[in-house]
């Protein structure tokens, strides 16, 4: 017996659908019922003399650590402040 065209196409999508069925099963879920968890930040403040250079040297060692700034308190710019966060 011919099968005909539309046919055919149920069983390519039965098949497909099946594959996929296997897949999801094999893989587990793609999305996660459960919420995720929010990020948790560190916060640090630092004092840094106020030349250029010695600001630049503290802010780059921080900064490797993993630190970024987040905010600059520079008042009068006797004791400059920096918040950084990770």
């Amino acid at each position: 017996m011919k099968m005909g065209r539309f046919q055919i196409a149920w069983v390519a999508l039965g098949a497909m659908l099946l594959a996929l069925d296997v897949f999801l099963q094999a893989h587990g879920p793609i999305l996660s019922a459960s919420a995720e968890e929010p990020k948790r930040f560190q916060y640090k403040v630092i004092e840094v003399p106020p030349d250029t250079q010695q600001m630049e040297t503290a802010l780059n060692r921080y900064g490797q650590d993993g630190w970024e700034l987040a905010a600059a308190a520079t008042g009068d710019m006797t004791i400059p402040r920096f918040v950084l966060k990770r």
